[in-house]
């Protein structure tokens, strides 16, 4: 799972729509290399909300859990050999420039639902 984290207000509309044509162009090139599984943007925390559960009750708060001075904007979820093999990709995301792309094997838990769309196979 490649994680992007970086000032969601760094961007002006024409940026933001150059850096999605960019992760676009990203995620067409790794679907043809065999590693593309999903990618998508996030909308502003502004629109988020955290849920904790606290003795059995659901605590639900506007935002974000933590102030921070980058916010979680989006993700690729790839297939990779190695984490050098996605250190490789995390570099060509075009918001690695501005912000920080985290690199974070994912847990593969036997029994999950497998997505429709998805082209992996359990």
């Amino acid at each position: 799972m490649l994680l992007i984290y970086g000032d969601e207000h760094a961007l002006n509309d024409a940026e933001r729509q150059q850096c999605y044509r960019e992760s676009t162009e990203l995620a067409h090139q790794l679907h043809a290399a065999g590693q593309y599984l999903a990618a998508a943007p996030l909308h502003p925390t502004s629109t988020a909300a955290s849920v904790r559960v606290r003795n059995g009750k659901p605590l639900v708060t506007d935002g974000p859990f933590a102030e921070t001075r980058e916010q979680l904007g989006g993700y690729f979820l790839i297939d990779a050999k190695n984490i050098d093999e996605a250190v490789a990709v995390a570099a060509r995301i075009p918001l690695a420039r501005l912000g920080t792309v985290e690199v974070r094997p994912v847990v593969e838990i036997p029994g999950l639902p497998v997505d429709r769309g998805s082209s992996r196979s359990t």
